[in-house]
């Protein structure tokens, strides 16, 4: 390990209070990490100190809820979020009224080369058929959902492509398919000896284990393969396997204290946190 130790001290609080329909809600932070060594990751390995501040202020008023939210850590504060939504029996309307800015560039993990407007009204209709749900939003997309014999189902029907989900709890294990325009993925995941262990068909596996409020983390990122770019997003560069380790402890004072081994860069970092 290139440097010995890591600080990564964060504070972050989070307070809600509701006044006549009125809820307000804000997390805080500040750290500070050694990056870990240069190894030919993306890191320079230099330490850095980063802080982060949002408030995010909901408003509810019978089926009707607005939320509002800001990025408060910089000179001039901005809107990150300005969302609402209302049922009207089976109806349900969504209104996002505000254009996320959003900086893209290559950076070798497929993003897209230009962001449209994010803004936009949703429309749904619900209406139950049986054991079936059926859904119908403004884009044309059609949902059906139910549960059989404790499999749950969903199937949307789109122009980009179908996508169909099953998952299900069999003999201990919680496991889910997804197929997306041909493409088939899964997850599973189950208890061994107090272990909980969940595996993806992308080979990434996971292990977490220990008691409440004192676990150890262990989990594996396979290697990400080059991709060529296409018409819309950016090429995927080579990205070798790692592995992380995380430990976390709930303290007496109220607070949790974790660390966090990543053997991509050689970094460890520790945080502390609390939430109220």
């Amino acid at each position: 390990m290139k440097k010995l130790i890591a600080l990564f001290a964060v504070s972050a609080m989070a307070s809600t209070s509701a006044i006549a329909g009125i809820a307000l809600s804000g997390t805080a932070s500040v750290s500070y990490d050694d990056n870990g060594s240069t190894g030919g990751a993306a890191s320079d390995g230099a330490s850095a100190t980063t802080y982060d501040a949002d408030i995010t202020l909901t408003g509810t008023a019978g089926a009707t809820t607005f939320t509002y939210s800001m990025d408060v850590d910089r000179d001039n504060p901005q809107t990150t979020a300005a969302d609402m939504a209302t049922t009207i029996g089976p109806v349900t309307v969504a209104a996002d009224m505000f254009d996320v800015t959003e900086t893209i560039t290559d950076t070798g993990d497929g993003n897209p080369k230009a962001v449209s407007d994010d803004t936009g009204v949703t429309i749904s209709l619900d209406a139950p058929i049986g054991d079936a749900t059926i859904g119908l939003d403004n884009s044309g997309n059609v949902t059906v959902s139910g549960t059989w014999s404790g499999v749950t189902v969903s199937h949307t029907s789109k122009k980009a492509g179908d996508t169909t989900t099953a998952a299900a709890s069999i003999a201990g294990m919680d496991v889910s398919v997804t197929n997306k325009a041909g493409a088939t993925t899964w997850t599973m995941g189950t208890t061994v000896s107090g272990v909980d262990l969940t595996l993806a068909s992308s080979k990434a596996i996971t292990a977490s284990f220990g008691l409440t409020g004192n676990t150890m983390t262990v989990a594996h990122t396979p290697q990400r393969d080059v991709v060529t770019e296409t018409t819309t997003t950016h090429d995927v560069t080579l990205k070798k396997a790692f592995s992380t380790v995380a430990i976390s402890r709930d303290l007496t004072s109220g607070a949790a204290l974790s660390a966090t081994y990543s053997s991509f860069d050689d970094s460890l970092t520790l945080k502390a946190s609390v939430a109220f």
